[in-house]
């Protein structure tokens, strides 16, 4: 099938599988593969991107379900080859450790802080909840947020 998407501000027309799902595209057609592969049952939140400006789990979005629409992935977030101030946040409190989560856990920051300039902690947990951690026991990476969204406001 014909699909026509825009990624991080650039649009795509290609030919591609009916059944391909979001992740899949993004890594294997465009070479993005800052968005990871984690669980593929959208528990984990690796695989986030915004659709539309939304946290989606790209492994469980078909492609042909976001055909016209607007996807933002990790690699679509710095600004002229400079962090934002989310990046920059999450590496300035430790929030980065093995790496693995951190783009979907960016992605997921960046979907709240547009919503919401000054989250509380519990706002800010919610709104993380459906990204796993395994290194950070979160700590650090709620810092991260809070800080990110002081610099933002």
């Amino acid at each position: 099938m014909r699909i026509e998407i825009v990624v991080n501000g650039d649009r795509y027309v290609k030919e591609v599988m009916a059944d391909l799902s979001l992740l899949d595209f993004l890594r294997e057609v465009l070479g993005l593969t800052g968005t990871k592969w984690g669980c593929l049952t959208g528990d984990c939140g690796a695989c986030t991107v915004l659709v539309d400006g939304e946290p989606v789990v790209s492994c469980l979005q078909l492609l042909r379900q976001v055909e016209g629409r607007d996807v933002t992935t990790i690699e679509g977030v710095e600004h002229s080859g400079e962090l934002d101030e989310v990046q920059a946040a999450f590496v300035a409190n430790g929030g980065a450790q093995c790496g693995f989560c951190t783009p979907g856990m960016i992605m997921s920051t960046e979907a709240l802080l547009r919503a919401n300039r000054s989250p509380s902690e519990s706002q800010i947990r919610e709104a993380l909840s459906g990204n796993l951690c395994r290194c950070t026991g979160y700590s650090k990476i709620i810092d991260a947020v809070l800080q990110a969204a002081a610099e933002r406001a």
